[in-house]
């Protein structure tokens, strides 16, 4: 709960509308909250709805550096990118904010702007229209926490309900929302590679078309993470910035996975072989845990892929959860969860279920 009476007093300024009052009043404590996440939130959005986007930026940045997946503190970075026409740098954020709060409603709305003014003469437009307030992260009340209700067991079966009910077609009869949006256009196939440049992957012209068809293909089957793993081959590869964005705004329509929905499984050694192509791909391994750590915000452990049966082991990787949890080392665990790559051979999963049960 936001209790502090500072903060609480800039919250309620911030409310009314009287900004310069709320960004006094807390910078001036500067030195007291200098490690307070809710602090420089709140200074953020004082500077964001007062009209300093770039103050703003400085203080939403500062946040992110103590908690650094907070939706509501990702969504106001955003609107600085959005502001300098840096759609990109925007729909990374908003994508990583949707991963976090499947149901946020703002940046859905962004999502959409993105997707139909992105690269286009009417998003300078759209700008000078004012529309992007209506893409601010919202101030909160007083009383109420800065960071939302988790959502993940409901957003969790959510996903679950729509892969089951879908899961059943391996060739769809209709096209998947998302295809229409994701086609390249007669220029973007034309120039589909860059010139010059180091790249992991080097690509022709029609290497590029083909590998993206194949997604699409993939994507409109339901095999949303073997998709995503050849998104990734294209975002690491000299591949054109407009073909780049198309394999964003298609990653934008794909949906979390269920342990009982999850199509594409992919072994520990694959994904340690080339983190970078697994980026953002969801796993389903099962293991044992050790070495559990407990903070207020998580819980992290390393994970002992195969260790289960107590003979083999594939290999470990530090998992994190941003939900409470009791993990038990002596049981049998099994993880979902999302690959966050740290270096080109080293990754670490955001966990976002786990099953357990006594070991064999």
């Amino acid at each position: 709960m936001l209790s502090d009476p500072i903060l609480k007093k800039a919250l309620v300024l911030t409310r009314r509308g009287k900004y310069d009052d709320s960004i006094k009043l807390l910078e001036a404590e500067v030195f007291r909250y200098r490690d307070s996440y809710s602090y420089y939130h709140v200074l953020g959005l004082s500077c964001l709805y007062g009209g300093d986007i770039n103050g703003a930026f400085t203080y939403f940045n500062r946040a992110k550096k103590i908690k650094f997946r907070e939706a509501p503190t990702l969504l106001g970075l955003a609107v600085h990118f959005l502001n300098r026409g840096e759609t990109d740098r925007a729909l990374d954020l908003y994508l990583e904010v949707q991963d976090i709060e499947p149901g946020n409603k703002t940046a859905k709305r962004a999502l959409k702007v993105i997707r139909k003014y992105s690269g286009t003469e009417e998003f300078n437009a759209w700008l000078v229209r004012g529309k992007l307030t209506s893409l601010y992260p919202p101030i909160p009340r007083t009383g109420i926490s800065i960071k939302p209700v988790p959502i993940l067991i409901a957003g969790l079966f959510l996903g679950t309900v729509i892969v089951v009910i879908i899961g059943f077609r391996q060739i769809p009869a209709f096209q998947r929302k998302g295809m229409d949006d994701s086609l390249l256009e007669k220029t973007e196939r034309e120039n589909a590679v860059e010139m010059g440049g180091v790249f992991r992957y080097v690509f022709t012209v029609d290497e590029v078309i083909s590998l993206y068809n194949k997604a699409r293909q993939l994507f409109n089957n339901h095999h949303d993470e073997a998709s995503k793993r050849e998104l990734n081959r294209i975002l690491e590869s000299n591949a054109s910035s407009a073909v780049k964005n198309k394999a964003r705004l298609l990653m934008s329509y794909m949906e979390p996975p269920g342990f009982d929905t999850i199509k594409d499984k992919f072994s520990y050694s694959e994904v340690a072989s080339d983190p970078l192509l697994y980026r953002d791909c969801y796993v389903l391994w099962r293991g044992s845990a050790a070495n559990v750590r407990n903070s207020p915000n998580m819980v992290s452990f390393d994970f002992l892929v195969g260790y289960d049966t107590r003979t083999v082991m594939e290999g470990a990787v530090s998992v994190e959860l941003d939900f409470p949890a009791e993990i038990n080392t002596s049981e049998t665990l099994e993880v979902l969860g999302r690959v966050i790559p740290l270096s080109s051979d080293k990754f670490k999963l955001a966990g976002t279920g786990i099953h357990q049960k006594p070991g064999n």
